[in-house]
């Protein structure tokens, strides 16, 4: 059994090795991680997953923006990465990650909380509601299959723009779901 802790009580160190040995060394190269350049991951939305103090998941959410091609920029939070340990996996430890942080972003406070988007696979989002209904417009300052740029939420904006960093810095006190 597993229990999910805030992310900052697992070792960073611990998080860094996990999401290597799940995405490979070379993922610092992705179109996702262009997506949040300079950003820290938003502290309250990020968990981990500990067996008998052992990482064995993560999940890491990022203010993330809109920037719309007619002006202005919507909020939004990008899930992701949500690694689990190769000899963990299909075991639920993915799952219990994403209904945390959909919990918690969706309950209220914070910015972007009611439009969350993610790069991933479309069979294993669907899931969670994630979908490309309203993403065919947005651009990715990188290479990205647009069946796999997947929102959900009540404020996911179908308009077009470039998704990147948001400009101004995470400051919301959110409720615990």
């Amino acid at each position: 059994m597993f229990d999910l802790v805030p992310l900052a009580d697992a070792p960073a160190e611990a998080v860094e090795t996990l999401l290597d040995a799940a995405f490979g060394a070379d993922r610092h190269g992705r179109t996702a991680y262009r997506v949040r350049e300079g950003m820290a991951p938003i502290p309250e939305l990020s968990f981990a997953a500990l067996e008998q103090s052992a990482l064995v998941g993560s999940i890491q959410c990022w203010p993330v923006a809109l920037a719309c091609d007619g002006g202005g920029a919507v909020p939004m939070v990008m899930v992701g990465p949500v690694a689990v340990s190769p000899e963990r996996q299909n075991v639920g430890i993915g799952r219990a990650l994403m209904w945390k942080a959909i919990r918690v972003a969706e309950g209220g406070g914070v910015p972007g909380g009611d439009a969350l988007m993610l790069v991933g696979d479309p069979e294993y989002y669907a899931q969670f509601g994630f979908d490309a209904t309203a993403t065919g417009q947005w651009r990715l300052p990188g290479p990205f299959e647009a069946r796999r740029l997947l929102a959900r939420g009540s404020a996911v904006p179908d308009r077009a723009g470039m998704v990147g960093p948001r400009v101004q810095a995470f400051t919301g006190a959110i409720k615990s779901a």
